[in-house]
């Protein structure tokens, strides 16, 4: 006996930094490349601009297949899983480094993608069959820092690895962290198994096709001039989802039950994290977007104004337990999403001729506060689902803050393009179309926290821990 609650105390111990590792290498791979597209370009004898396929690409692929990696941790066990999808990340990582074309490129960023699609909702699953409730929010909040450093980083190590060595190891530096990975992974992670059902192959094609034609569309929105063959695409991605919920009512099994939708807690959360991703997920690009453009700056030195958002987020960490604690989940995420949402309209202040200096204490702040949004939107998800929806309901998380991100980038630049096209282009008029889009997505991003309205004061209890 002693030796079980010995081995359960070590996994604990151990789980949050498996799963930090595969958060820190999904994250830190979806935006290391930003900076770095000009010189692969190069490399490859391709243009810039044809150059984002090798992004959107990998994160399409995370949207298409994260659906089904619930599915394959009941059936198989979670520590085959997640080991499966740390070799598979790794080598599609090494496959990256070696391409010598676009279409190498691209081939190996799907198969990245593959292994970035399990890896970090299977992790996550363990974690939350591993913790009760009340001590699930402590190391959910330990895991979740990656999340929010791997997003600044990413620029910052991309800009340095292609300035000082060469854009192969950007995608190098994952082999190493894959193989710690890999080893805790085998040593410490647990092998969770669910009873096996039929795998709902019908509604996993409609749902994967939904997330892709939404996805495409917006891709294809703030890149296109065709207004009308992009509409097409949106509206039948919408039709797609509907199809989903005819037949999710008809099925037996579903890959994502529709019963998950009547716990408000989860359908709060869901929506809380798609509406205030738009403006959050928006500010690691454009912010360094305009330091380069308006500024002139180089993108080594948009990466470090931007990187005190990591710092700072260790403070949010060490800091949410307490919060929520006190003043609860429903008064925290609604608080927290005003200030954030005019922390980014702060952004837009500064004039052309203001100190870039001047947006350090404001991204520093936002850091801080995103920390503590992150966290409580993860774990408000999760806290009153049931044992027999922890997959799925773990897997449309997953999936729903992939999507999120992507369509916060693409409204981002769809909101900045809108207002370029009404100024003339001088370095002066970018910049004011830059500070228009960071009004503008900051108040919509202060409206979203109206969503949290539909909590109840007590919702999270059962997720309060020990400070």
């Amino acid at each position: 006996m002693v030796t079980q609650q010995t081995e359960n105390s070590t996994v604990k111990k151990y789980l949050p930094l498996i799963l930090a590792t595969a958060i820190f290498m999904q994250m830190l791979d979806s935006t290391i490349l930003n900076t770095s597209l000009p010189s692969i370009a190069k490399d490859l004898n391709e243009s810039p601009l044809n150059m984002q396929n090798a992004i959107i690409s990998y994160v399409l692929t995370l949207a298409l297949f994260m659906p089904v990696s619930g599915f394959l941790a009941d059936k198989f066990g979670t520590r085959r899983i997640f080991i499966f999808s740390l070799v598979v990340f790794s080598i599609g990582s090494l496959f990256c480094a070696l391409s010598q074309n676009l279409t190498h490129l691209i081939i190996s960023r799907v198969i990245q993608g593959i292994g970035g699609s399990l890896m970090t909702p299977v992790g996550k699953l363990a974690l939350m069959k591993t913790y009760p409730k009340n001590e699930l929010l402590k190391a959910m909040n330990y895991a979740i820092v990656p999340a929010l450093i791997g997003p600044v980083l990413g620029p910052l190590v991309g800009g340095y690895m292609v300035d000082y060595f060469s854009w192969h190891w950007i995608f190098l530096i994952n082999i190493p962290i894959g193989l710690l990975g890999i080893i805790l992974g085998l040593k410490y992670m647990p092998n969770y198994k669910s009873i096996a059902v039929e795998f709902d192959l019908k509604g996993f094609l409609i749902f994967a096709s939904a997330s892709l034609l939404l996805s495409v569309s917006l891709e294809m929105f703030g890149n296109s001039a065709l207004t009308t063959p992009v509409l097409l695409i949106f509206v039948l991605g919408f039709l797609m989802i509907f199809y989903y919920y005819r037949h999710a009512s008809k099925t037996i099994n579903p890959i994502f039950p529709l019963n998950l939708f009547q716990v408000r807690t989860f359908r709060v959360g869901i929506l809380g994290n798609l509406a205030t991703r738009l403006g959050i997920s928006a500010i690691p690009l454009l912010l360094p977007l305009m330091i380069q453009i308006a500024y002139k700056e180089s993108a080594v030195v948009s990466g470090w104004v931007v990187a005190p958002m990591a710092l700072t987020a260790m403070f949010g960490k060490s800091s949410v337990i307490k919060i929520l604690n006190r003043f609860g989940y429903r008064r925290t995420l609604m608080t927290n999403t005003f200030i954030i949402g005019i922390l980014i309209c702060c952004l837009g202040i500064p004039g052309i001729h203001a100190s870039i200096f001047w947006f350090v204490p404001i991204i520093a702040v936002l850091g801080f506060f995103n920390s503590i949004q992150f966290t409580s939107m993860n774990t408000i998800s999760i806290a009153d689902l049931r044992n027999t929806h922890t997959s799925s309901g773990n897997s449309l998380i997953a999936v729903n803050q992939q999507l999120a991100i992507g369509f916060g980038i693409a409204f981002g630049l769809i909101v900045l393009k809108l207002y370029e096209s009404n100024t003339f282009l001088t370095p002066e008029n970018q910049n004011l179309a830059f500070r228009y889009t960071f009004f503008t997505v900051g108040i919509l991003t202060v409206f979203s926290g109206f969503v949290f309205r539909r909590l109840h004061s007590k919702d999270g209890d059962n997720m309060k821990s020990e400070e």
